[in-house]
């Protein structure tokens, strides 16, 4: 399928990178097409993924780019391992925290330096009939952009289609679902919002005030 729906997202992830960001954390990076973009903005970035192989095709990506900032991949389960406390301004997690348990976002939230942001673009299963109506109202939404994407394909020069990533990042189903998240997050996280987006994703921001 040529349309991503994580992809899509960047652009709003993107906007709520606090200003004068310096350090980021992209968790569940796979092959860091996202890493890549916050590097490009000329943060440091570490970039962490527990598919080595999925790494190890971002490290090839990156290295074909003329940008002098590369993130920092490393094949790691943000589970295993200590995260810096305090330390940076900004932390992603696209579609990854359901791979997860959903208090692992208390060692992202530690992570934070003071006024960073965490975001996390989610996955949830349909539970409620509010669910099963965002998820047919996303159908056709989601062949039309499909749809437009590949004939942008096709209509691309055959040089273009160098560097596309050959290795997709392992797929897991969400068995969580928002209301349960909304309940932990409101712990974990106080303060933060959530909400609903199309293409089966929902987006929760959260703001350090430490």
């Amino acid at each position: 399928m040529p349309f991503d729906h994580n992809d899509h997202y960047h652009r709003l992830l993107l906007r709520q990178v606090p200003r004068d960001c310096g350090a980021a954390l992209d968790v569940g990076c796979g092959t860091g097409r996202f890493a890549r973009r916050l590097a490009h903005l000329g943060i440091e970035v570490d970039a962490i993924d527990p598919s080595e192989e999925a790494i190890a095709e971002a490290r090839v990506l990156s290295g074909r780019t003329a940008d002098d900032r590369i993130p920092r991949f490393r094949h790691a389960d943000v589970t295993e391992v200590e995260l810096p406390k305090l330390h940076y301004d900004f932390i992603s997690c696209l579609a990854s925290l359901h791979h997860m348990p959903f208090g692992t976002v208390a060692a992202l939230r530690d992570a934070l330096a003071p006024g960073g942001v965490l975001v996390i673009l989610g996955c949830c299963p349909e539970k409620t009939w509010l669910d099963w109506v965002w998820s047919l109202a996303a159908v056709p939404a989601n062949a039309v952009a499909r749809l437009v994407v590949t004939i942008k394909d096709k209509l691309r020069p055959a040089a273009a289609a160098t560097g596309q990533e050959r290795v997709k990042a392992p797929v897991r189903q969400p068995t969580v679902p928002l209301s349960e998240i909304c309940r932990e997050a409101a712990v974990l996280l106080p303060g933060c919002g959530i909400r609903r987006l199309l293409f089966w994703r929902y987006l929760l921001v959260y703001r350090s005030n430490g």
